[in-house]
């Protein structure tokens, strides 16, 4: 199996446990604790700094990098998205009722108009689906992954003989 294949099995499968620590723990109910599935990204930077220092040691050259990191989070984000998708779906099928209501107690707590608030959280209720939830998790680990990889490319590669 390739180091890119392992690498974004590793990340996709460890993105979707902490997900549902998320969901288990509740912390997706706290305003605070909520901010812990950011966590995610450090993940997917441990990830690619442990893969692309892998394949560096096999010879790749600085565009062949940045297509590893792509690549590997192109394998994660298909495991994101479904796993995100069963979160939503099955095991947490009140996720978006519940995170509308912590948003609109966020938003009255900062002293908005309740009737301020209510619009406000019903204008963002179309894209709290379950599809686009999942698809805009796999295109922001697809996106960090670009990022990420272009950057440490820089320092993980072939050196020159």
């Amino acid at each position: 199996m390739s180091t890119t294949l392992k690498a974004g099995l590793l990340l996709g499968i460890l993105v979707v446990a902490w997900t549902f620590v998320m969901g288990f723990t509740g912390w997706y109910k706290d305003p605070v604790l909520l901010n812990a599935f950011w966590v995610v990204v450090l993940i997917q930077i441990g990830i690619l700094i442990w893969a692309l220092r892998k394949t560096a040691a096999e010879g790749n050259t600085y565009g062949r990098q940045v297509w590893a990191g792509t690549l590997l989070s192109n394998h994660a984000a298909i495991i994101i998205f479904f796993g995100s998708y069963l979160f939503t779906t099955v095991a947490f099928p009140n996720y978006f009722t519940e995170l509308r209501a912590i948003h609109e107690k966020m938003l009255l707590d900062s002293g908005m108009a309740a009737a301020e608030a209510q619009k406000m959280v019903e204008a963002q209720q179309g894209m709290q689906t379950p599809f686009f939830q999942a698809l805009f998790g796999a295109i922001g680990t697809i996106v960090t992954g670009v990022v990420v990889s272009a950057i440490l490319g820089l320092f993980f590669k072939k050196k020159p003989a």
